[in-house]
């Protein structure tokens, strides 16, 4: 089997090439060039990329092996996410890769704003000695205004605290006993502007974060405060800042983001009491690496069937140890859902039963959609679109954890209707220390049979001569029976059989099998290897 074919778009790090190990095919590109990716993304099962390489919907669909986009670092504006969760690609970054340098760069400039060390550096490159003219201010019992108190905003209140300011922060999704840990006070935006001697904005660039700081919030900020943004572009409204200091409203800024980059023009980057830098929060030796290396880790881990922490279009997120196992026996239990199902799903119950419901197990509502949908669509179903085809296809899904297992330690349950009203079930567990992937109930009939690549399951009146019946036919057919239980709730009623056969069958046998049993219900099933 050829090994799978690893992208690297852009310059990364020799300790990500080493982190990918020596199990693909990695083929270096350059991704700024459209026709060189459109052609390498043909065969591609990963690609790695950083801010450069546009992965758009039309990239994306060129990409008809592309499993997963590895993006080293943190924000995601050159990946189309939608294109990609609708495309079953799952899409991975570095969060926390960057958060130390960012932290650092944001203290320098509010450091270098104090000092005004960029001011003073270019009258002195100039030949100039104006001492006079660079008073600063000690950052010693000033306030600090943070908006955004998430894992960068934090480091940055944990190294400014020891700078003997005081420190108050927004943040709705911060609780108080968060920030009191921080040694931060928490006060509404309005209170933070007109308190803070600099403010620093920490937040992701959304619609509503857009422009948070305006021209309103400019307005109330003291004469000689100082605004810092290190996130993104468009946190603090441009047009606004450069009035506000025009009209000498607030002291100055730093700048190390900009709406569009490179600025389309000087308005920003020459106004002496702007300090700007080009876009380097996470432009260090050490951010770059951990990104790389990070990302690297993602995609092994992808490309070997698993869930992916950082992966951003894919809930679920770290799998315990004890979980993991689950996984694959729950896609098979899908499967035969669908099977037994034959059409259309109204509802789908996932339940959990037994000393995995002490575990993060919601992982197995997706593995159960994954395993449902590959037996229903074409296309290629993953972790990222299953839950889409289930929306899509109006599939009511619930699901439930609870540590009551009678006869296992651990029972995974599929629970559903069809959209004709019948009702469909299937439970399955994993037994001993080879942890064999085991169905032990059927449409409410108890049983215990090892999961094989090919079932046949049928119901009947409960009769004898029956199990030569079929087995004759399938004899004669050439069939091999692998395992077989038969399952009843009382004599003479309705019994249910579930065979393990070595090959599928032709649909003219099953339906003669049908007609020499009697069936109520008769299923083939075969499972598809992922």
């Amino acid at each position: 089997m050829a090994a799978p074919v690893v992208l690297i778009a852009e310059e990364l790090s020799p300790a990500t090439i080493a982190a990918l190990g020596p199990d693909f095919d990695v083929i270096h590109i350059d991704g700024t060039d459209r026709e060189t990716l459109r052609s390498s993304l043909a065969a591609a099962d990963a690609i790695l990329i950083r801010s450069a390489t546009q992965l758009d919907a039309e990239a994306i669909g060129w990409a008809t092996r592309l499993k997963v986009i590895a993006r080293a670092g943190v924000g995601l504006d050159n990946v189309d996410v939608k294109a990609a969760t609708q495309a079953g690609v799952m899409v991975v970054n570095a969060p926390t890769s960057n958060i130390i340098s960012a932290a650092e760069l944001t203290v320098a400039h509010i450091l270098g704003l104090a000092r005004h060390l960029q001011r003073a550096h270019g009258s002195l490159s100039a030949g100039e000695w104006k001492r006079s003219s660079f008073t600063g201010t000690e950052l010693f019992e000033k306030t600090i205004g943070i908006i955004g108190l998430g894992r960068i905003g934090a480091l940055v209140a944990e190294r400014l605290r020891g700078f003997g300011v005081e420190l108050v922060a927004y943040d709705p999704y911060v609780t108080a006993a968060r920030a009191g840990q921080l040694g931060v006070e928490l006060v509404e935006l309005d209170e933070l502007v007109a308190r803070a001697d600099f403010l620093t904005i920490h937040m992701p660039r959304t619609p509503e974060t857009l422009g948070m700081i305006g021209e309103a919030q400019l307005k109330a900020m003291k004469p000689t405060a100082y605004v810092v943004n290190v996130a993104r572009g468009g946190l603090i409204d441009e047009q606004a800042l450069a009035v506000a200091l025009d009209a000498g409203e607030i002291a100055g800024a730093a700048l190390d983001v900009f709406v569009q980059e490179p600025p389309k023009d000087a308005v920003l980057t020459g106004n002496a009491r702007i300090n700007v830098t080009p876009h380097l929060g996470a432009s260090t030796d050490e951010a770059q690496e951990k990104a790389g290396v990070a990302v690297a880790k993602s995609v092994r881990l992808a490309l070997a069937g698993e869930l992916v922490p950082d992966a951003v279009n894919v809930a679920g997120g770290a799998i315990d140890e004890y979980v993991k196992p689950g996984l694959p026996l729950t896609e098979k239990l899908g499967q035969i859902f669908a099977g037994l199902a034959a059409g259309p799903v109204a509802s789908l119950d996932v339940e959990v039963h037994g000393e995995l419901s002490q575990y993060n197990v919601e992982v197995l509502k997706l593995a159960a959609l994954k395993g449902l949908f590959s037996q229903v669509v074409s296309d290629p179903v993953s972790y990222v679109n299953a839950p889409l085809y289930a929306e899509q296809r109006n599939v009511e899904v619930r699901f439930s954890a609870d540590a009551a297992a009678e006869s296992f330690r651990n029972v995974i349950t599929l629970r559903g209707v069809t959209a004709d009203g019948t009702r469909v079930s299937v439970s399955g567990t994993l037994t001993g220390p080879k942890q064999i992937e085991k169905v032990v109930e059927v449409n409410g009939y108890e049983l215990e049979l090892p999961i094989s690549e090919h079932l046949i399951v049928f119901s009947y009146t409960d009769r004898p001569g029956i199990v030569a019946s079929y087995g004759g036919l399938l004899g004669e057919a050439g069939v091999n029976i692998a395992g077989l239980q038969i399952a009843r709730n009382e004599k003479k009623g309705t019994a249910l059989s579930v065979l393990a056969i070595d090959a599928p069958v032709e649909a003219e046998l099953i339906e003669r099998l049908g007609e020499a049993i009697g069936a109520d219900m008769l299923r083939a099933i075969d499972l598809i290897a992922d």
